[in-house]
């Protein structure tokens, strides 16, 4: 029985590993081709779970799952055209500091939103973009489709945690903490290792709040110490010469 309950954490915890994929894929997307960090990843997130559950009030929850992230991938569009485009070769500094005030004002917003309707019920070496412009392409449309699949994913996200959580304008900047975890353990840029990393950390929490229901949240911070300890490059990351 003890070893049934523990395989049914194990399951959970893929489970949980699935919605940190949608949003860590994400941000680890947008990093990858364009070189911005996007602090207002996590707010997108939030607004597809605001979307989500006004939605679902008129149309159910199925509707509300494919409306909310089309929805906020189509704001995507606004947000790389007037916004990220300006940075991609700037100084990284500045796009962390312009998406941390898009990430206020959106979480401003989401509070208001709450009062009403919700109250009633490091630069190193030469950019991507600089290497994708190097070789004769243009990086703008491919971009725009990249910030629109990536907020996209973390407004799914948002979306399919809404029934199963609370709800709340600042579950942005929780779930932000918990997708740099999970690309910084898989690795900066990999695919497979974001992959890896987000089933890993699931399952650890999982397991961790069956035995040490207390440290749950803390298990997650520990894998990440353990990891860069012996692969500072992350799982599937690049080799990072200055470290190994």
């Amino acid at each position: 029985m003890e070893l049934l309950f523990l395989l049914e954490q194990v399951v959970n915890g893929l489970v949980l590993g699935g919605y940190y994929l949608l949003i860590a894929l994400g941000l680890s997307l947008i990093f990858s081709v364009g070189g911005i960090v996007n602090l207002a990843h996590g707010a997108f997130y939030a607004l597809g779970a605001y979307g989500a559950v006004e939605i679902a009030k008129h149309l159910g929850f199925g509707p509300a799952v494919v409306l909310s992230p089309v929805a906020v991938a189509l704001l995507g569009i606004l947000f790389e055209r007037f916004l990220l485009r300006r940075f991609y070769t700037a100084d990284p500094i500045l796009s962390l500091l312009v998406t941390f005030g898009l990430a206020l004002v959106l979480t401003g917003i989401l509070f208001l939103i709450h009062g009403t309707s919700f109250g009633r019920v490091v630069r190193a070496g030469i950019q991507r973009p600089d290497m994708v412009a190097a070789l004769g392409i243009r990086l703008q449309p491919y971009m725009t489709a990249i910030v629109m699949l990536g907020v996209g994913m973390a407004a799914l996200g948002g979306a399919l945690f809404a029934p199963i959580t609370n709800v709340h304008p600042a579950m942005g900047a929780e779930i932000i903490t918990v997708a740099f975890v999970v690309v910084v353990i898989g690795g900066l840029g990999s695919f497979w290792g974001v992959v890896l990393a987000a089933l890993l950390v699931g399952v650890v929490r999982g397991i961790t709040i069956h035995f040490v229901p207390a440290a749950g949240e803390a298990s997650m911070y520990i894998l990440m110490f353990l990891v860069l300890m012996f692969r500072p490059r992350g799982l599937l990351g690049e080799r990072i010469e200055k470290f190994e």
